[in-house]
């Protein structure tokens, strides 16, 4: 069995870990706009959705970057009678695509925890 990359199983241990704790406080955010009876922040509606939309733009075009450097990897390898690691190549193109994602998670945990 093979196992992925330190760095794609330390960006998806985040996203595991931290997202939900992103969710939690929001969600509280909202609870105690709702029972208080305070203006609805509307930057932070706004920030939920508009980084969902750039990680995921992000998401494709780094995989999709990723996937064309692991071709050329690959046809040059072989060009040259190199063997290629599949594994590797997998692991880059997960990372990739899911290193925007991680990045914007750790950014909201630190930003509302203050």
């Amino acid at each position: 069995m093979t196992y992925p990359s330190r760095r794609l199983s330390e960006d998806l241990a985040t996203l595991w870990i931290e997202a939900p704790m992103v969710m939690g406080m929001r969600l509280s955010q909202m609870w105690m706009t709702a029972l208080t009876g305070g203006r609805v922040n509307t930057a932070e509606f706004n920030r939920m959705i508009t980084e969902k939309m750039a990680a995921a733009g992000e998401s494709v075009i780094a995989a999709n970057m990723a996937m064309a450097e692991q071709n050329i990897a690959a046809m040059t390898a072989i060009a040259t009678g190199r063997k290629t690691s599949t594994q590797r190549a997998a692991n880059s193109i997960a990372h990739a695509a899911v290193k925007p994602y991680s990045k914007r998670v750790r950014s909201n945990v630190r930003r509302l925890s203050k």
